[in-house]
């Protein structure tokens, strides 16, 4: 009896122990799955899709209502859950290889690497040490030749087929061969510890479902989506399965996601898979829906059932697995081990941080965005403009609150410029060939972030119409051009106006004496008269100064306006110059000061009109 309850009280204490003291490592599986949406499943509310085994694990483990993914695209999702490095660090900040760029886009692509950079470990990598086998099952998405998963630490690499027909038994996007392979890995190697990372095509369009499992989902938003879901979930069976009938369930770590949000809008010949409702957008956007993933973590041995709302990000795995296991985490790391979410509920309280500097097919703009709190702050590339939302109150996104929050701006997009430049975040240029009517299709006319859901997705069709055309048009010249003037390019002549270089100024500031001068002189690729747009911040009791702008072929004033505080910067339209094609000059000038200081000045922005 002593023995017994010795046995008792050993049991008991190793589940107080932390990560990493157990006897035994964990097994490792993930379980991946490609645009699906944050309310997909039935465990996160969806009603008109069956999802029996993913609801089951959520119900035996831990389920996040506040879980994002590191990108609202592939690639830099996927690149961060290998490595637990920012898509901004590792330079792989939209999917492979990117959409082109195009007269409807007012800025140029970032530039990326078309494969995780050398010397950046993966997963499979870190583990290999602690003795870890590892395979990777499905899309990989991180490289092409010399650079697959074998290349990158894994010992095994299983593509499958990503579409090999609706009726095909491997599944409609391959899921069931995908699963049926990872069930034989668990199998061959339950005497080991094993890193299973199984990245599903599965619900990635083009659609494609067994004519038998569309019917039985005839009442669903999109009766063919809801039947993949419904084969992924299907899929993910089999592997829990094998883990069960392998005795290993208990000591294995499994980790369910998705690499993005899901996709609502129409793309390529397909409807609108999805509606993530209350979530704002999906696929490719910077709202909720786009970032938002449905993620379940189950870990039996240790992690009591539950449901969890710290904010968290998938690259968050990496240090947590490492730290689970045992293993050596890298040196440089962008997210935080979970440990203290997972076993004592306990909050990270850290800011999360994204940067997306391109155009995605789904109608996305380039942007960058922080969450601190219960606050988002988004700064919009195009023109500078931020966007801050309160998520408890607001989760939908729908009131914008920067004007009621000036200081709250300004303290938010500093921290996040300061994080830009802390991982080396690549910038953005303006398009010399941008075709204004063409971004108005694209932007303007169809505001799909703001879509709502018709009750079948085919009824949304002839909606996004004439938009889906105006998105698929690449033709890259267009009638307009764009010139951006950055405040740390310009010249200043005076005794107190100077460029402010701390992320938190990032301006031409002590703009107190009103004889200083800041100039530019650059190139416009095209004569014309160009609409003027300034990037001006103003605090409370300031405004009233009015400031010229010119060139020589005349000039245009525009009086200051309060934004509440000097670093919160509005873009505002302030009038019309001539340029010629090549070299011109611009400067600013004060014509009258009315406050104790002009304006801080963070962008100048041209655009050719005609």
């Amino acid at each position: 009896m002593p023995r017994f309850f010795l046995g008792l009280l050993l049991a008991a204490l190793s589940c107080l122990l932390p990560l990493g003291a157990a006897e035994t490592p964990p097994n490792i599986v993930i379980l991946f799955a490609d645009d699906l949406g944050i309310n997909d499943l039935g465990c996160f509310g969806r009603k008109d899709q069956r999802t029996p085994n993913l609801d089951q694990l959520a119900a035996d483990g831990a389920r996040f209502t506040q879980a994002y993914a590191a990108a609202s695209v592939c690639s830099p999702s996927r690149a961060a859950l290998m490595t637990g490095q920012s898509p901004a660090r590792l330079k792989i900040t939209t999917f492979l290889t990117g959409r082109t760029d195009r007269s409807s886009h007012r800025l140029l692509s970032a530039p990326i690497n078309l494969h995780l950079p050398a010397g950046v470990p993966t997963l499979a990598q870190l583990l290999k040490p602690k003795g870890y086998v590892s395979a990777a099952v499905g899309k990989w998405h991180l490289g092409g030749k010399g650079h697959q998963p074998t290349d990158h630490g894994f010992d095994e690499y299983f593509l499958g087929r990503a579409n090999p027909g609706a009726e095909s038994p491997q599944g409609g996007k391959g899921e069931l061969g995908q699963a049926d392979f990872a069930a034989k890995f668990i199998a061959q190697n339950k005497a080991k510890p094993f890193l299973l990372y199984l990245a599903f095509d599965n619900p990635h369009i083009p659609l494609a479902a067994p004519a038998k499992g569309i019917a039985a989902n005839a009442q669903s938003f999109h009766p063919t989506y809801a039947a993949l879901v419904e084969s992924l979930d299907a899929a993910c069976g089999r592997v829990l399965k094998a883990l069960d009938e392998n005795g290993l369930a208990r000591n294995t770590l499994v980790v369910f996601a998705s690499d993005n949000g899901g996709v609502h809008i129409s793309e390529l010949k397909e409807s609108p898979a999805t509606y993530n409702a209350p979530s704002r957008a999906g696929k490719g956007y910077l709202y909720e829906g786009g970032l938002r993933t449905p993620l379940i973590i189950r870990y039996p041995a240790r992690l009591a059932p539950g449901v969890i709302a710290e904010p968290v990000v998938l690259g968050d795995l990496v240090p947590t697995i490492c730290a689970l296991t045992g293993a050596t985490a890298p040196q440089v790391l962008d997210f935080q081990d979970l440990s203290p979410v997972l076993f004592d509920r306990k909050p990270l309280a850290r800011p999360l941080y994204w940067h997306q500097p391109h155009y995605m097919n789904q109608g996305g703009r380039p942007g960058g965005v922080i969450r601190e709190g219960d606050w988002k702050l988004i700064e919009r590339y195009e023109d500078g403009g931020l966007e801050l939302f309160d998520l408890v109150k607001d989760p939908g996104e729908k009131t914008d609150l920067a004007g009621a929050e000036p200081a709250r701006v300004a303290a938010m997009r500093g921290k996040l410029e300061a994080w830009r430049r802390s991982v080396g975040a690549e910038g953005m240029k303006a398009n010399p060939d941008f075709d204004r009517a063409a971004w108005e299709a694209c932007f303007v006319k169809t505001d799909a972030t703001r879509l709502a859901a018709l009750p079948t997705s085919e009824a949304m069709r002839p909606v996004l119409a004439e938009w889906r055309k105006a998105m698929d048009d690449a033709t890259k010249a267009g009638p307009n051009a764009l010139i951006h003037l950055e405040a740390r390019d310009a010249k200043v002549r005076g005794a107190k106006l100077k460029y402010e270089e701390p992320p938190q100024k990032d301006t031409l500031g002590f703009w107190v004496n009103a004889d200083d001068t800041a100039s530019w002189t650059f190139t416009a690729p095209k004569a014309g008269v160009y609409r003027v747009t300034v990037l001006q911040g103003c605090g409370k009791g300031n405004g009233g100064s009015v400031v010229a702008l010119d060139v020589a072929g005349g000039s245009c004033e525009f009086t200051v306006e309060e934004t509440g505080h000097f670093q919160r910067f509005v873009p505002r339209e302030v009038g019309r110059l001539t340029l010629t094609a090549g070299e011109n000059t611009l400067t600013v000038r004060p014509v009258k000061k009315a406050k104790a200081a002009v304006m801080d000045l963070r962008r100048v922005i041209l655009e050719r009109v005609e």
